[in-house]
């Protein structure tokens, strides 16, 4: 039981939730996944997994994403009939509250795994509200400790969940499809495009979703620092308009989203891949940038810290800090 959707929605968390599915296909597993989706034709299954549909909102605040309370019931109604053995939902959001219920209702080992860092996110998008991360925090608490298993992306929030009263916390290693993430994908005509005719000129590259909580806005003065340098910003998200706005006047790209082979040349043919976000709980495209060739600089928090090697693989700044 998921959400936002892994199959419509373009995020890390989609690519490793489908990655995850493929394996599964290998091993014979059978599934059945309910999720919202409020876009157009979303798909009846996927690699032969069939998919029921729960209806769903949109948060105002953050409105890329659908959400669901499972309000019919869709998800109890598979654990009847399909009579699963695990139930996997994904968090934060709201299914994941009637998911619990579920769980316990029908006597099922319960699996939570943690995608996305609501206290930062909270933090950026409602730090008007008091004791907005206190209360983020609580929640994460009151919703993981009826899991039987919390799953998270990285060591380093592995710690900040036990430090804040999870239990049964444990990390859940990703990889990377290094067919599709290979230097062998680099290419002149895509850098030519990243760059804007000028293939000759350093190219930075940001891939992911494009929120004021992913720090974008800092390579602004990294652009100003070093006139020579070049950036390309890869994907879409609510804060777009501010940085087509904030970066207007300086060497930069915006491709909007690239996926399949056009998303694969654009990482290998960038110099220097940027991820400015101190969210991730993982940091995904980190990792499809090193197994592009491409090192990363990236910000000393979160789960990133967790994938470079200082001074090897990349390096590492604190959050900020565009010098």
């Amino acid at each position: 039981i998921v959400e936002p959707t892994p199959f419509t929605h373009v995020s890390g968390y989609s690519n490793r939730y489908q990655e995850m599915l493929r394996y599964m296909q290998k091993a014979e597993d059978q599934i059945e996944i309910v999720t919202p989706d409020d876009s157009q034709d979303p798909p009846e299954s996927f690699l032969g997994y069939p998919i029921t549909y729960t209806p769903g909102f949109r948060f105002s605040l953050y409105n890329l994403i659908c959400l669901s309370l499972d309000q019919n019931l869709v998800g109890m109604k598979m654990i009847e009939r399909f009579k699963p053995e695990v139930l996997h939902v994904t968090t934060p959001g709201f299914i994941c509250l009637m998911s619990s219920i579920y769980a316990r209702w029908f006597q099922i080992p319960l699996v939570l795994s943690y995608h996305t860092h609501l206290p930062v996110y909270a933090a950026n998008y409602l730090g008007f509200v008091p004791f907005i991360v206190d209360i983020s925090w609580l929640t994460i608490k009151l919703i993981h400790n009826q899991a039987d298993l919390t799953l998270v992306t990285s060591p380093q929030l592995k710690e900040e969940f036990l430090e804040h009263g999870i239990e049964r916390v444990e990390v859940w290693r990703k990889g990377i499809d290094t067919e599709s993430f290979n230097p062998k994908w680099r290419n002149e005509e895509t850098r030519r495009m990243l760059t804007d005719g000028n293939p000759d000129e350093m190219l930075l590259l940001y891939v992911g979703r494009l929120g004021k909580e992913k720090r974008i806005q800092d390579l602004r003065a990294v652009l100003d620092a070093n006139p020579d340098v070049r950036l390309a910003i890869v994907g879409t998200g609510p804060y777009e308009k501010d940085l087509k706005q904030l970066f207007e006047g300086t060497k930069t790209v915006f491709t909007g989203v690239l996926r399949g082979e056009k998303l694969w040349r654009a990482f290998a043919s960038a110099d220097v891949f940027c991820m400015p976000s101190d969210s991730e709980t993982l940091g995904f495209v980190v990792l499809e940038s090193m197994a592009s060739g491409v090192p990363v600089i990236g910000a000393k928090a979160g789960g990133i810290p967790d994938l470079i090697t200082e001074g090897e693989t990349g390096f590492l700044v604190p959050p900020g800090d565009s010098d």
